[in-house]
């Protein structure tokens, strides 16, 4: 396996299978090679530090999305070291829609555009944990206490860098900042819908005139690949079989560990994968065939199948009668066991 057989493949599978489909891999591929960071590096710290408003998108557990802005004057996007950068949470309409999505899954994606200088964004994707106004200052008593009267942080978003990239500068508007006067200010804490601009689209002043509002019932999700032919699912089952054993190769214990067994070997594997969802483990004198992995995996392409479990038994096929009746009590009695 060469190295460039080892190296875990930027992007989902979902772009992956697109980028085929649309003849953009090699593109794509470039992108991701020249592009793609996982810090923040002098630049993309600097560009942050400057910016005066984000989109910030989150979801549930469920992958329900939610999207949003936030903004503050230069600065309020506080990068404390190349991998972490934090944001206050200001006292808003009272349904902490993104922090409570955070709560449930902590994967975010901001989005910082520049629309008055450089013309150019900055995305930044990573895992997001809240922190309280008072445990934020403690641990960082020089950040610095909002200008405007009357806002203040209630909590903190700390944000733990996984990729950095630039977002160009196509269809990106040229803007111009309007001045003092142009702008209308918010009493900041103020509840009154006039004072805020909170209806603006009517929506409160029809109220009464209509049912209350009822969440539509969220059925699960059936990826669009399995409803596909084999040959699609087969290409995306293979890609995660390339990203597992590439996986494998740069997380295996170091040799000076020592073979200590395969309880070890598993705990070893949740330990440094905690996101992934399904683990394989093989014996040490294994030797697998070409395609095992793929079958071991392929159960998992139905969306019904949530787990799975076997044992591989090599049969003496050239011994004696004896032997092979060995053998098949032995497969029976370890199926049994194993399935358990």
């Amino acid at each position: 396996m060469t190295a460039a057989d080892c190296r875990v493949r930027s992007g989902s599978d979902g772009e992956r299978e697109l980028q085929e489909r649309m003849g953009t891999t090699a593109r794509a591929d470039k992108f991701y090679d020249e592009q793609v960071l996982d810090r923040l590096n002098t630049r993309m710290r600097d560009f942050v530090a400057r910016q005066e408003m984000c989109f910030l998108a989150t979801s549930d557990r469920n992958g329900e999305c939610d999207s949003t802005f936030r903004a503050g004057p230069p600065g309020f996007l506080q990068v404390l070291d190349d991998r972490t950068l934090v944001y206050p949470e200001y006292r808003g309409n009272g349904v902490l829609a993104s922090l409570g999505n955070i709560e449930e899954n902590p994967h975010v994606g901001l989005l910082m555009i520049d629309f008055l200088k450089d013309r150019i964004g900055l995305h930044v994707n990573g895992r997001a944990r809240i922190v309280s106004d008072e445990e934020m200052r403690r641990a960082r008593p020089e950040l610095p206490v909002d200008p405007v009267p009357g806002r203040r942080a209630q909590l903190w978003v700390e944000i733990t860098v996984e990729e950095a990239y630039i977002h160009c500068a196509k269809h990106i508007p040229h803007l111009q900042k309007a001045s003092a006067e142009q702008r209308q200010r918010p009493a900041w804490g103020a509840d009154g819908f006039k004072r805020k601009d909170g209806d603006f689209f009517g929506a409160a002043a029809d109220a009464p005139g209509r049912p209350p509002y009822q969440p539509r019932r969220r059925k699960r999700d059936v990826p669009s690949w399995t409803q596909a032919g084999e040959l699609t699912r087969a290409a995306v089952w293979q890609r995660s079989v390339q990203r597992l054993l590439a996986a494998v190769v740069r997380r295996a214990p170091s040799a000076e560990e020592g073979n200590q067994g395969k309880r070890h070997a598993q705990a070893h594997g949740v330990r440094v994968s905690p996101e992934a969802q399904i683990y394989v483990t093989v014996d040490s004198d294994s030797c697998l065939a070409p395609n095992a992995i793929q079958e071991i995996l392929a159960p998992f392409a139905r969306p019904r199948v949530q787990s799975a479990a076997g044992i591989f038994i090599a049969t003496n096929n050239r011994a004696n009668l004896l032997a092979r009746i060995t053998d098949l009590w032995f497969v029976t009695s370890q199926l049994v066991d194993r399935s358990g």
